[in-house]
């Protein structure tokens, strides 16, 4: 069982930038698949970009090119770093841990609680 607490969200501009930080307990970190979903108002929650263990990535089409995800296994944590925000990036961005590089938010066992970006026009 793992553990995920995601912190740097915040209140940013439109075309600004942020970096998510999710860290994750546990000795096994390097066993799971990391990702990154968000939910916006009165929206599903969505995938936003995924990272294997091996540092395979993958990415929603909404935000290739303007967001990087990596993880550092040494440091138990997996980043987000999110640039040139619209304000439709805007929702509760969640990090999540699972087996396998998937889209779907049921192929993922673990949640973290969440962290709020908010991003104004």
């Amino acid at each position: 069982q793992v553990q995920l607490v995601e912190s740097g969200g915040g209140l940013v501009q439109e075309g600004g930038s942020l970096r998510l930080s999710c860290a994750a307990s546990g000795r096994t970190f390097t066993r799971y698949v990391l990702g990154w979903f968000r939910q916006g108002p009165e929206k599903e929650r969505e995938f936003v970009a995924g990272i294997n263990q091996f540092s395979t990535t993958t990415y929603a089409d909404s935000v290739k090119g303007r967001f990087t995800i990596s993880r550092v296994n040494s440091l138990n944590t997996v980043y987000l770093q999110m640039n040139s925000l619209k304000p439709e990036d805007t929702a509760v961005y969640y990090c999540a841990a699972g087996f396998a590089l998937r889209v779907g938010p049921t192929d993922y066992d673990y949640w973290g609680q969440g962290t709020q970006v908010t991003v104004s026009s």
